[in-house]
């Protein structure tokens, strides 16, 4: 595939100027190493490169496995939040009715008792509105 010599790897012209060996290493964070002469093999130093490649990729993905399962924590509980939100504001929304429910029903009990108290004797008529001011003051413990 490649002419004699010219193979990326083996550092010949065809090599983007890198030349033989390591000065290509420095950048790959490998200690540079004397540049080797024609004839010596290159595994010794593309075998540093491929351990420290390897290295790199189990490091990249050991922090890809935890950041992956720290996103799926993080999604679960945001999924328990909405479902806590919404069960919340049911709650709410139902107290709500419920408190316009009874506001109505006091209302119209008011009205009944106003159209009633002056049918009754006067002294019924202090009687049960002693009782309407009493039944008015609803303490917290009740």
């Amino acid at each position: 595939m490649y002419p004699q010599g010219r193979h990326p790897v083996s550092g010949g012209p065809g090599c983007g100027g890198w030349g033989r060996g390591a000065s290509r290493n420095s950048n790959l964070g490998v200690p540079p190493q004397t540049p080797l002469q024609s004839g010596q093999p290159f595994k010794f130093s593309i075998l540093e490169i491929c351990d420290r490649i390897k290295e790199e990729f189990q490091f990249l993905q050991a922090q890809y496995h935890s950041l992956k399962l720290e996103c799926e924590k993080l999604a679960s509980e945001k999924t328990e939040m909405q479902r806590h939100y919404v069960m919340y504001y049911e709650m709410s929304y139902g107290l709500n009715i419920e408190m316009h429910k009874q506001a109505e029903i006091v209302k119209r009990l008011s009205g009944i008792c106003a159209q009633i108290i002056p049918f009754l004797t006067q002294e019924h008529q202090q009687q049960v509105l002693q009782a309407v001011e009493r039944a008015k003051q609803v303490t917290v413990g009740e």
